[in-house]
């Protein structure tokens, strides 16, 4: 089994903190088993999740999957009441994750004051996507240890490790050659698009397209993205879907289409464009992520009333995507030989696409063990995605961001969304407004928050609560 990095997965390490990371979120109303998270953790470190990414010596060579040299400890928090959980998560996403040094991911459990805890799961991009982090955390709670038998980090001489990856550019040097010729394709279509939009439009506007942008104030400051969780019945959520001729699927797609409507992150015909994660993960897969993105544009404004067209839409994407191959696959072998410079502006790949592209990924009913971190099933449950290193300035670039993310877990669906428009949605509270009365349109009940505020008694078990 090789453990040269997919071309993909060096795109996201290349990128850094900007690939963004995910937060797997457990709520207890009853007191919880550290010594069950103890084992949950230490199945976590032999399992898929459980190695490094070592950088080739060659400047534009492939790097390569070691295993760890240490190991890290369950972080059991001080005790805090539960409406500060989102507080405490925040700042358990922004807690630094290293793909290369490590820790690549952290685990870590919040005892409520007022009873119950909470638990977190924040893990970089660079180690999984969303379903390799769902099955990292299914097999550790059944205490399966799914060990890929990594070589140790720097066991190989510098004059191996040389020989090895020149011996690997020159076997990737057939894709580099396709990869040229599609850029060189691209670039001439760009340049035809630009002067076509340039001719169209008016002598005003081309002199104002001719000035330099206005600098940003505070252009390396980061960002803090707002995010909100709301938690439905599945079987309301499922009966809508039905009642409006979509799915689960569909549905998720009609809700993120009419909140980026709310939000102005439509095109100028007042479409919006969304991206749908596929997952092609196989069995025994390395990958760390194992998806393709399928592309669709729809029309918001019936989406309340009427799924059918996104449905179709979705179906006839899903098929062009196994038919048609993604060029922007086809440029993947340029990754390593492109400069720091070049790969900062590829920050859009990692985040689904460029300006007023909404990301939405629905991963169905989650296996009954992805609950139960300790043992036990947690009464809430939840997925989120974090991107704690992105600046004003890529904002800028990207021209703001939406990821909408869905599960079922028991007999409820969360609909996790993280969502940030540069002068028009920059807070918790307004993305919160945002989605509830996304979801009100579609007459869809839900909740926020993380439960019930009474003392129901204890915290975690073995851990004092005062």
């Amino acid at each position: 089994m090789s453990n040269v990095l997919d071309l993909v997965d060096q795109t996201f390490f290349r990128l850094g903190q900007a690939a963004g990371v995910g937060q797997s979120v457990w709520v207890y109303d009853r007191p919880v088993d550290i010594e069950g998270l103890r084992q949950f953790h230490q199945h976590l470190q032999q399992g898929r999740l459980a190695r490094r990414i070592e950088r080739s010596p060659l400047r534009f060579g492939r790097h390569r999957w070691v295993s760890p040299r240490d190991q890290h400890d369950l972080e059991i928090a001080t005790p805090r009441p539960r409406q500060e959980f989102d507080a405490w998560l925040n700042e358990q996403a922004n807690i630094p994750l290293d793909a290369e040094n490590g820790p690549g991911w952290h685990l870590a459990v919040l005892p409520f004051t007022d009873g119950g805890a909470g638990v977190s799961f924040v893990v970089t991009h660079c180690l999984t996507d969303g379903i390799g982090g769902f099955l990292a955390v299914v097999e550790a709670t059944c205490g399966y240890n799914a060990n890929f038998n990594w070589p140790a980090a720097g066991s190989r001489l510098r004059r191996r490790a040389l020989r090895e990856d020149a011996r690997q550019t020159m076997r990737d040097f057939r894709g580099i050659r396709r990869a040229a010729v599609a850029a060189a394709r691209l670039a001439r279509a760009n340049r035809r698009s630009a002067k076509a939009a340039a001719a169209a439009s008016s002598e005003a506007t081309a002199k104002a397209l001719a000035q330099p942008a206005a600098p940003i104030a505070g252009a390396d400051e980061l960002v803090t993205l707002p995010t909100a969780a709301f938690f439905l019945d599945a079987d309301e959520w499922d009966a809508c879907a039905q009642s409006l001729g979509g799915t689960s699927n569909t549905l998720l797609a009609g809700v993120a289409a009419r909140l980026a409507q709310r939000v102005g992150r439509v095109a100028a015909d007042g479409s919006v464009a969304l991206a749908m994660p596929v997952n092609e993960r196989t069995a025994d897969d390395t990958r760390a992520n194992a998806v393709a993105m399928v592309d669709i544009t729809v029309d918001a404004g019936p989406a309340a009333t009427d799924l059918r067209a996104i449905r179709a839409t979705t179906k006839q994407a899903l098929i062009r995507h196994q038919e048609v191959p993604d060029e922007r696959r086809t440029l993947l072998p340029l990754v390593p030989l492109l400069p720091e410079r070049l790969i900062k502006r590829m920050v859009g790949m990692a985040t689904g696409g460029a300006t007023n592209v909404v990301v939405t990924s629905n991963m169905g009913a989650a296996p009954a063990p992805a609950n139960r971190p300790d043992g036990t099933d947690a009464d809430r449950a939840a997925l989120l995605s974090r991107y704690p290193g992105l600046t004003k300035a890529m904002m800028q670039q990207l021209g703001g961001l939406m990821i909408v993310h869905s599960a079922q877990v028991h007999q409820e669906v969360f609909v996790s969304v993280l969502a940030y428009q540069p002068g028009r949605l920059i807070s918790n509270d307004e993305l919160q407004q945002h989605v509830s009365n996304a979801l009100s349109e579609f007459s869809l009940s839900a909740t926020t928050g993380w439960g019930c505020p009474e003392p129901v008694g204890g915290g975690v078990v073995g851990v004092p609560t005062t």
